[in-house]
């Protein structure tokens, strides 16, 4: 027996079969429900329950509380109905939902952005049409069933000039599919792929200025969120705020300053927390998301669209919204989980 779902305040309602997550119900039939890791590690999905009861699968508990699902907080990527439910979500699309897509890409090159980044361009089949928006990933499917996430680092209007993805993948030593990247993997190579997916992409319908805040690879989501903006001559005011460790994990700075070069309306500020005096670095340095805070006191007319390391996403959406007056919907953000972080404090309910 299926279980029905409705959504507040849009209305739309969908069927959840037994034993399935609300959200893979949703985004089967072509509900755009906000989500990011799809495995309760980030809590992107997290909405309230208005009435009804689920159970949880395991997630880390900086995605749900406890409290918060005292409260009547579900994740709606390992919540599975046990009644009919009803429940509050800020985002629920019929038009910006795409249909999801399993299909074969052939490495099409492989280039060092930096010692650990490379970055990967897939060919898509001839026959195939792949819609996306600037900002979702795809996930490649593996020989033993495990996934991996990655976002596509080129705006969707790519596609029709040089039909094909660009992921910029990060070593991840020991790691199954990196390790591979960087070791074993060469032209031609065929892989499979499944997408798109995420609800991290540019809200066109408002008129509000941006931070985009990156940390590390999360600047690859961030760089098409760009290119989009300027195909579409989108001009609203945009400060890209991009960090790492070393300078040289800023590994496009200098695609950042030719677009900053026809773009009037963005600008750049690069922020380095770990660097060395042989690095003879002369710009910010700290941690990215608190350069935010000191340059801008008051957020509340701001959007804030943030990608890279958890601990760096967690803490600009605590810090932006609590000092900074940043309406909690406004800040949209792809939180980069690793394997080992969805491993970490894993609870059951």
């Amino acid at each position: 027996m299926s279980f029905q779902v409705s959504v507040q305040p849009s209305g739309r309602s969908f069927s959840v079969n037994p034993d399935e997550a609300v959200l893979a119900a949703a985004i089967r039939q072509g509900v755009g429900m906000p989500y990011g890791c799809k495995d309760g590690a980030c809590g992107s999905c997290k909405c309230k329950k208005l009435e009804g009861s689920v159970t949880h699968g395991p997630h880390q508990a900086k995605a749900l509380s406890d409290q918060e699902e005292a409260a009547g907080f579900v994740l709606t990527c390992c919540a599975v109905p046990q009644t009919d439910l009803v429940l509050e979500s800020r985002q629920v699309t019929e038009e910006n939902a795409f249909q999801i897509k399993k299909m074969p890409v052939r490495v099409a090159g492989l280039q060092r952005l930096s010692h650990d980044v490379m970055a990967l361009r897939l060919q898509l089949p001839a026959s195939e049409v792949f819609k996306y928006h600037a900002g979702q990933y795809v996930e490649f499917l593996l020989r033993d069933g495990d996934r991996r996430s990655y976002s596509m680092a080129n705006a969707p209007h790519t596609q029709t000039e040089t039909p094909g993805l660009d992921l910029h993948i990060r070593h991840m030593p020991g790691g199954k599919f990196t390790d591979q990247v960087f070791g074993t993997m060469k032209e031609k190579d065929i892989l499979r792929i499944e997408g798109p997916y995420g609800s991290f992409f540019l809200r066109e319908d408002s008129a509000k200025p941006m931070i985009l805040l990156a940390s590390g690879t999360g600047f690859a989501p961030i760089k098409a969120l760009i290119e989009h903006m300027q195909f579409k001559g989108i001009t609203r005011p945009a400060v890209l705020y991009w960090g790492g460790r070393r300078p040289a994990d800023l590994y496009m700075q200098d695609w950042v300053q030719a677009r900053l070069a026809e773009m009037p309306q963005l600008r750049f500020v690069p922020v380095v927390s770990d660097a060395l005096p042989e690095d003879q670095w002369q710009g910010r340095t700290g941690f990215v998301h608190k350069a935010v805070l000191q340059d801008f006191a008051d957020l509340s007319g701001h959007q804030v669209y943030a990608c890279g390391a958890p601990i760096v996403i967690d803490s600009a959406k605590a810090d932006y919204t609590a000092l900074a007056g940043l309406p909690e919907d406004e800040f949209f953000a792809d939180s980069f989980t690793t394997e080992a972080d969805k491993a970490k404090d894993l609870q059951t309910s």
